[in-house]
């Protein structure tokens, strides 16, 4: 009887345990160089990130600026009679000259230090076009306090004209319930300003107008500078994220496509025969 053959060196032998597929742990400057490039890759997306969230928050503090004590221009150097009204300059004191003309009328519904009262409206002629003033406040209508005529000067705040829809109970009457530049018109016989100014000082026998509006930041200023802020700090997390995968992986040994270079499920094998 022939003794059996002996194995071939390729070949298991039973009760044996094969050759064990270890992961390579990477070399010291490998593993210092992936840190170095995840903290450039964050650092970059960090400081472009804020960079983009900077520029958002200067749109919107350029929208909503307070331009209520800066020196007063000509209104003619801020817009025309035919133009929109200039939605950077909201609260920009103006300067205005030129004749009173009939048409004017009261708004209801505006306080005064807490109390309920009425402002005086009344059309200035500045050229072929009229301007719309506030020319102050009162407790009443009254048809003495309401009459204008002759020339003046007014210095006084650049408004946008108001349209919230509101009805208008009586249309007959002298008193709007808002300076809606599209009823005003109805009552002169000239172009109107797409604005209103209130008089910093009152005519006789009223008091002062308080400021209606002041520029607020719309919700969509600047918004594209926001959303580039966020994707910028979303790929920085995700660098930060693959870094640790990849630093996690190595020490607890597990191998994986971002340790390994050849296929995971052979990485290690064990066979008993």
């Amino acid at each position: 009887m022939s003794a059996p053959a002996p194995p071939h060196p390729d070949e298991d032998v039973a009760g044996t345990i094969g050759d064990v597929s270890v992961p390579r742990r990477p070399s010291v400057l490998a593993d210092l160089g992936a840190a170095v490039l995840a903290l450039v890759l964050i650092s970059l997306a960090g400081m472009l990130g804020k960079w983009q969230y900077d520029a958002w928050q200067a749109h919107r503090d350029a929208e909503a600026r307070d331009l209520t004590g800066v020196a007063p221009v000509p209104l003619t150097d801020v817009m025309g009679n035919d133009d929109p009204f200039p939605g950077m300059d909201v609260g920009r004191p103006v300067d205005v000259a030129g004749t009173w003309i009939d048409g004017g009328f009261w708004v209801a519904d505006r306080d005064h230090d807490g109390t309920p009262g009425y402002w005086a409206v009344a059309p200035l002629e500045v050229g072929n076009a009229a301007v719309l003033v506030v020319r102050g406040w009162a407790p009443e209508p009254s048809p003495d306090l309401l009459a204008a005529s002759g020339d003046a000067s007014i210095t006084g705040w650049l408004q946008p004209p108001e349209g919230s829809l509101v009805v208008d109970d009586d249309p007959t009457d002298d008193v709007f319930p808002e300076i809606r530049v599209a009823d005003a018109v109805q009552r002169v016989d000239v172009d109107l300003y797409s604005a209103y100014v209130i008089s910093q000082e009152p005519a006789d026998g009223l008091q002062s107008a308080e400021l209606e509006a002041l520029p607020e930041a719309s919700s969509f200023t600047g918004i594209r500078n926001l959303l580039y802020a966020f994707e910028w700090w979303v790929f920085g997390a995700f660098a930060a994220f693959i870094w640790w995968r990849w630093r996690r992986d190595v020490v607890t040994g597990v191998s994986s496509p971002l340790n390994a270079g050849g296929d995971p499920q052979d990485a290690t094998s064990r066979r008993i025969g």
